[in-house]
């Protein structure tokens, strides 16, 4: 199936967001802006599956709505995608922290809160600055690098391995697992996040064992550790923990961080001031937030009959959060659709829409991005591009895949391991 028509004239009532043809290019933000004005929300039918549809919302404060109110829209009944396959099949996804509904969602939560606290994470400022450091050094004598795979990937997979307690030499299957994760996601291919989740299993039997026997500070010490009523979590439990904080751990500093850097060369007065003044991008990261917004979307299903936005939706029907299109609604932000870092603290669904399920890891993300920008503009600020810049055709994450740059070659600085 191919899009043939532009946003601008293309027939809403045939317009079905499963068909990644829309998202050849990114979020398809005109059309999103049409159906803001047009059609809000916009049925959704599905033309290659026999399920039903979903209504699409793309306001601001309908999003916020739907996520504060997990009583109605459950992420429990029929999974978070746009349809029952989607990465993984829904009996899966309930045993995932994502697809779960309060008290449960909270019992589990509640596991790793704490070391997601903004008190937590402030305590690991020095040694996200050793390694944001460190990869820089691994490339800046060479002039040239693929922001994507060299810095936007690594920095969030080492940070998060640290955390996880993944011995060093065993990140690169860490990596591989997670995109392809990411990569079921996208392509709602639920054979291929079944089968990384299962050699994760097989990855964590000899681990869990180890932190069983010698408890040490990271996350896995931490899961089987824990107990929910009393009860320990099951090996297979363990195993969906540990990789969806691997899978959100990466995904959102991966995709904000090349998505802001495409951002900052494609708009050099913006980077120029960045580069005068680094105490500026603490504020700049929430516009990097808002201008990527690095999930596209998730689903909730309806447990009965109710209202959003003055709009009825029936007792099962799907509802689709389209945050890509959340973050750039005029009705809360001035000219959404320009890049400007000298915003004062603009809004956006980037972790997505509150409620239970916001996101656990946003100040570890919003953490990351401060120091690398902080370094990439006083180490690397004349990046430019060098060759085309690739993406993954997805309507679920918002996912660069390549962007060769080059910048005047520097020396390697010493890294003081915190």
């Amino acid at each position: 199936m191919t899009t043939t028509n532009p946003s601008s004239t293309v027939d809403l009532s045939t317009v079905d967001l499963t068909d990644l043809s829309y998202f050849d290019d990114g979020p398809p933000h005109e059309l999103f802006a049409r159906m803001r004005r047009e059609a809000s929300p916009h049925w959704n039918a599905l033309t290659d599956s026999d399920e039903p549809g979903f209504w699409s919302f793309t306001k601001f404060a309908d999003i916020q709505a739907i996520s504060a109110n997990p009583a109605v829209f459950s992420s429990a009944r029929g999974g978070v995608f746009t349809t029952t396959r989607g990465a993984a099949p829904v009996e899966v996804l309930r045993e995932v922290i994502l697809g779960m509904d309060p008290p449960r969602h909270t019992q589990q939560r509640n596991i790793v809160q704490a070391v997601f606290t903004p008190r937590m994470i402030r305590q690991k400022q020095a040694d996200i600055r050793a390694t944001v450091n460190t990869l820089i050094n691994e490339v800046i004598e060479r002039g040239e690098c693929d922001f994507v795979t060299d810095i936007a990937v690594e920095l969030p997979l080492r940070v998060i391995a640290d955390m996880l307690g993944v011995p060093r030499e065993e990140r690169g299957q860490l990596f591989e697992w997670t995109n392809r994760l990411s990569l079921a996601a996208a392509t709602s291919d639920p054979d291929m996040g079944l089968g990384a989740l299962m050699e994760i299993a097989g990855y964590l039997t000899e681990l869990t064992a180890a932190r069983k026997a010698n408890p040490q500070d990271d996350l896995i010490s931490r899961l089987v550790q824990a107990e929910v009523d009393g009860e320990s979590l099951t090996e297979m439990e363990v195993t969906f923990f540990f990789g969806i904080l691997m899978f959100a751990g990466n995904d959102t500093t991966r995709n904000t961080s090349s998505g802001a850097m495409r951002a900052l060369i494609e708009n050099p007065d913006q980077r120029k001031i960045l580069v005068a003044d680094t105490s500026l991008v603490g504020n700049a990261v929430e516009e990097f937030l808002r201008w990527v917004t690095p999930v596209q979307y998730f689903t909730r299903v309806a447990q009965e009959d109710t209202v959003v936005g003055g709009h009825a939706i029936a007792e099962g029907e799907r509802v689709a959060m389209w945050y890509s299109a959340g973050s750039r609604d005029p009705e809360v932000i001035d000219d959404p659709e320009t890049f400007d870092i000298t915003r004062d603290k603009p809004p956006h669904q980037a972790f997505g829409g509150g409620g239970p399920h916001f996101c656990l890891g946003n100040q570890l993300a919003r953490l990351q991005l401060r120091i690398l920008f902080e370094e990439l503009m006083r180490r690397m600020p004349d990046m430019e591009f060098a060759g085309p810049v690739t993406r993954l055709t997805s309507n679920f994450s918002n996912e660069l895949t390549s962007m060769p740059v080059t910048f005047t070659p520097g020396a390697v600085e010493s890294v003081e391991e915190a």
